[in-house]
């Protein structure tokens, strides 16, 4: 007896790389986080990336095919290379397309920049669900955004839609070429505030610093520092997109007690229609569980997407529902922080290692594909 098909979702990221296999309708078999082994070099983390992925299908879904793969990455996917992913030696010279079909033969492809993919998870059974527009901020080893509107995640005419990573910094930034100037991501960052603190002499993780801050003054002058300068730039980008709601994601949330109070006292200053501000349903799954998503919508449509791409592979349309108004029955929000889902409590709350939904409560689950069932606390 044939085994049924199966999906696979991969998150390559610039420290990590998160992998999952599922049923077609992305309910998790399996699951696991790697280091990303970023710094022996491009070959060597994607090649650890499948071996992770193909490892978790031969130990539990031995004989299944693969029907589809979602890959979410850093940087803007081509057949042929990555646009703008300089956090790993040699990534953007990758052939990811060519490559992963080659590593998967007869599955379907699906390619996104990581908070692209992210975005969709929030859009469609996460923080975002029912908000038009809308945005997915991202705090992690890098730095970038997402827009939702009109139900879809804005691509952009390359595929760089929300890359704030590469904003200007200062007037004095007019006019000059990128490498004759620091970008945005440079200063405002997880990598960025690490080198940031290393320079003060402290070998420390993003992590680390917001924790030392409060006893060191130097770091939590640092920390100040870095929080206003991105809130600077997310008023910006509000007053810009005028949002209902921003989602923030990312592994950085770790120190949302930190990053938040600051980031919604400057929306309400700032911002002539402040928007709701939020930490992301899935603060830390997000982007697999888009990368998941898109194997879930490949395997639906057929294999008419797995020719190669001639344009940036990113998310496909993603219908959120149009406003608030529309959220799916038996849902409300109360407060920043906290929602209320006809399935149950979920309640935004840190721990040392994650954020952590209440036992028994699930994510909601509004009309369209089913949610995929890949949660924080049962990775591993």
């Amino acid at each position: 007896m044939t085994d049924p098909p199966v999906l696979l979702g991969i998150d390559f990221g610039g420290t990590k790389i998160a992998t999952a296999v599922c049923d077609l309708a992305g309910n998790k078999l399996a699951s696991a986080v790697v280091d990303s082994h970023g710094e022996q070099g491009a070959r060597a983390s994607f090649s650890h990336g499948v071996a992770t992925a193909t490892g978790l299908v031969a130990a539990h879904a031995a004989g299944a095919t693969v029907a589809a793969v979602g890959v979410a990455t850093f940087g803007i996917p081509f057949e042929d290379r990555v646009e703008l992913a300089p956090a790993i030696d040699g990534w953007e010279e990758l052939e990811l397309g060519r490559e992963l079909r080659a590593a998967f033969p007869g599955a379907v492809i699906r390619m996104g920049t990581d908070t692209k993919t992210a975005a969709q998870a929030e859009a469609r059974w996460g923080a975002l669900a029912g908000y038009d527009p809308a945005i997915y901020l991202n705090l992690g080893t890098g730095l970038a955004a997402a827009i939702v509107t009109g139900g879809r995640v804005v691509s952009g005419s390359q595929g760089a839609s929300g890359e704030i990573g590469y904003s200007l910094r200062e007037p004095a930034d007019v006019g000059r070429a990128g490498g004759l100037r620091i970008p945005l991501e440079d200063m405002v960052s997880g990598s960025a505030l690490q080198r940031r603190a290393s320079l003060q002499g402290h070998r420390l993780t993003a992590a680390e610093v917001f924790a030392a801050a409060a006893s060191d003054a130097d770091l939590n002058d640092l920390v100040s520092d870095f929080v206003d300068e991105l809130a600077f730039h997310v008023v910006n980008l509000a007053i810009a997109v005028n949002p209902a709601r921003i989602a923030v994601g990312g592994g950085m949330t770790r120190s949302w007690d930190r990053i938040g109070p600051r980031l919604e006292e400057a929306l309400l200053s700032g911002v002539p229609y402040p928007p709701d501000l939020v930490l992301a349903h899935f603060p830390h799954d997000a982007p697999l569980l888009g990368a998941v998503a898109l194997a879930v919508d490949a395997a639906a449509d057929g294999a008419a997407s797995s020719e190669p791409a001639s344009a940036p592979a990113t998310v496909p349309a993603v219908t959120t529902g149009g406003s608030a108004a529309t959220r799916p029955t038996g849902t409300s929000v109360n407060g920043k922080n906290q929602i209320n889902l006809s399935k149950g409590h979920y309640s935004k709350q840190i721990t040392d290692d994650a954020y952590q939904r209440p036992h028994g409560t699930s994510p909601q689950e509004p009309p369209g594909p089913p949610p995929i069932r890949l949660t924080s606390e049962s990775k591993g």
